[in-house]
This record gives structure tokens, sequence and C-alpha cells, in this order.
């Protein structure tokens, strides 16, 4: 058998040993779950565990932002007529409607909204006042410097920081994902009826694979440090 069948035989092997392992509930490690997640193509259908759902939304809702304003909305997409409707607009690529939820990560470019909404926060957490005005007024003079579209550029940036937790999250749950941009975001605003300062930014499908993940093509550490 040639020698590159043979090793990308044994690359799928060991893919799906490592699925099955994740789906048993075996933990793995950090390291382990960057490497063996990949964007799944199909998903089997099959619904998963709430539970499950709901210890995902805690590692999106942990990720890093900028300021700590976490500038995204998440619209989860759990029923199939809305995913049928959306698959359109999302060039009927088969993960939308396969998958058990289907995760719309928007950016929020109401930025003064949410310095407002932190400064609650601060409030309730008891930081010292003299603390949180410094903090307000920092972010609320950076926030006054910017126009529609850097607002929307700095928002969009950090979702993506949320989207990383997400896939990485499924995989340490023991379950898949695939990060989307292959989508009509106009569309999916007017299907879903988002407000004007919520964009949708990507997608995030999850659910149980049912595709064979592929070995995953990196370019050498040579060729991305320097």
């Amino acid at each position: 058998m040639d020698s590159n069948v043979t090793c990308l035989h044994k690359c799928n092997i060991m893919f799906i040993r490592n699925r099955s392992i994740l789906q048993k509930g075996e933990h793995m490690e950090f390291k382990d779950i960057v490497a063996k997640r990949y964007a799944t193509k199909k998903f089997d259908g099959k619904k998963l565990d709430e539970k499950k759902v709901g210890e995902l939304f805690e590692l999106i809702r942990f990720s890093a932002s900028s300021f700590g304003l976490q500038p995204w909305k998440i619209k989860v997409v759990a029923d199939q007529a809305t995913k049928d409707a959306l698959a359109p607009a999302s060039w009927n690529q088969p993960q939308i409607q396969s998958c058990s939820h289907l995760l719309v990560f928007c950016a929020n470019t109401d930025i003064k909204g949410l310095i407002d909404n932190y400064e609650n926060y601060m409030k309730k957490s008891g930081a010292p006042a003299d603390a949180i005005k410094g903090y307000i007024d920092m972010m609320r003079g950076w926030e006054k410097g910017l126009d529609d579209a850097k607002r929307l550029s700095w928002a969009q940036r950090q979702t993506y920081l949320a989207l990383g937790n997400a896939i990485n999250g499924a995989k340490a749950l023991g379950f898949d994902s695939c990060p989307m941009e292959g989508f009509s975001p106009d569309d999916y605003a007017k299907i879903l009826k988002t407000p004007k300062n919520i964009v949708p930014t990507a997608l995030c499908p999850i659910g149980f694979a049912a595709d064979t993940p592929k070995p995953k093509l990196r370019f050498a550490k040579e060729e991305i440090f320097f």
C-alpha cells in the first residue's frame, strides 16, 4: 500500500478513536482538544443534551474581550424550521440543517450601551467609586472617537474571540462544531429579525459529526513566528 495512503488511513483511525473517547466524556488535555478539533462538514442530526449545551454557553460567556465589554450577542437556533429557512442564506451548506444547534455570533455595535451596562455591573460588584469613574470615563472617551465603521470592526474582532471558545469548548465537552463565514449577514438579519446594532458575523453549528475528518494541514512554525 502506498505510504501516503497508509498514513492517511492511520490518521483517520486516530481521529475516529479520539472522537469516540470524547463522546464517552473522558478527559482530554487542551493541546489535544486544539489538535483534534476540526471543521465538521456534516452532523448526524441528533440533539445534544441541553445540560452540555448550557456548559458550552458558560465557556463562551467567559471569553476574553477588550475592556471586558463582550460586544456580542449569540442567537441560538434549535428548531428545524428556522434552520431550514436559513439554509438558502448559507449557500445550502449541510451543516446548517444537520446540526443540533446553530449559534449565530453577532457583533453588538451599541458600545455606549455596553459601557453603561458594565458600569452597573461594576457598581454591583462593590468596586470603589473612584476606580469605576476612572475606568468608565476612559472607555467613554475612547468610544466617542469611533465612527460606525470602526464600531463594527472592533465589535466583530471581539466576537471572533468568543467563537474561538465555542469551537474548542465544544470539542472539550465531547461534540463537534464548524466555524463558518459562508452566509449572507443581511439575509440572516432579516430572517432572525435582529436589531440594527446586532450584526450577524459568524456561524457555529454544533452537534455530533457524521463525516470523517481529514488530517490537518498547518504551516510550519518557522513560517508563522518571527
